[in-house]
């Protein structure tokens, strides 16, 4: 048996990265997956992986900062497999500039992704599941930024900021409304993905010189792959994390531990 089996699973930003292992590992855990990114062709790549792997999925693109694109994702996903059990917000971009460089399109773009499409995406999937009568989990992608602050990611970390804390009062709303639905969110440290990628352009240092660095502000020595990410995800998206709301999971290799 599967941690996730009779489950359906709807992952943004699912096309690279953390949201690709999500999908991976979710299927292989026995989830149905519904992907969505803006990249398609990479997206469709993921879907015919779990496909070949002997998995379902589905792929749909989705902005997830434009209202009408979630309204589609989530009557196509519904649509296709009756139902939706967890959804991963999980699509994200950063900004490797300080207050004084940050220019309002510049910040309008990054809270727009990052914050507005996570509370589209928390809405339409409460509204969605909580009438399933099944046990249901939203994970929000928060991160370090979202508990300590950067100064040179001060949109990134305003944006992760408003994710950590309207997580917090949407799992208090369903507790209130006596919903089946957990929501919580997670934080990782620095993950080698294309993000960071370009956290290191921003920098103008190589991607050597940046992930080492990195690496060593790190206690455990070494920045993070997708897959660590995605394991503490399985454990929330599953009902082992029953009596798991409102809570921030922290995967970091000890960053804010310091």
């Amino acid at each position: 048996m599967g941690r996730l089996d009779n489950k359906v699973a709807m992952i943004t930003g699912g096309a690279m990265g953390i949201g690709e292992a999500d999908a991976l590992l979710f299927s292989k855990e026995g989830a149905k997956v519904v992907l969505t990114d803006i990249d398609v062709i990479q997206g469709k790549k993921v879907v015919d992986a779990i496909r070949n792997d002997g998995g379902e999925a589905m792929f749909i693109k989705l902005n997830v900062a434009r209202e009408e694109e979630w309204d589609n994702a989530i009557s196509e996903a519904i649509k296709t497999y009756g139902k939706i059990n967890i959804l991963v917000n999980n699509a994200g971009v950063s900004l490797g500039k300080n207050i004084e460089q940050t220019t309002l399109a510049e910040w309008n773009n990054v809270m727009d992704i990052n914050s507005k499409g996570v509370f589209l995406g928390t809405k339409n999937a409460i509204i969605a599941m909580k009438e399933n009568g099944e046990n249901c989990s939203i994970i929000n992608r928060s991160s370090i930024d979202g508990q300590v602050g950067e100064p040179d990611l001060a949109a990134y970390c305003a944006s992760k900021g408003a994710v950590t804390i309207l997580t917090k009062a949407a799992a208090l709303h369903c507790g209130k409304k006596g919903y089946k639905i957990r929501v919580n969110s997670v934080h990782p440290g620095y993950v080698h993905t294309s993000l960071t990628e370009k956290e290191a352009s921003d920098s103008g240092l190589s991607d050597d010189e940046y992930f080492s660095n990195v690496g060593k502000l790190h206690p455990i020595g070494y920045i993070g792959r997708p897959m660590d990410i995605a394991y503490g995800d399985l454990y929330l998206a599953s009902d082992e994390s029953i009596f798991v709301t409102g809570s921030e999971l922290t995967i970091d290799g000890g960053w804010t531990a310091q």
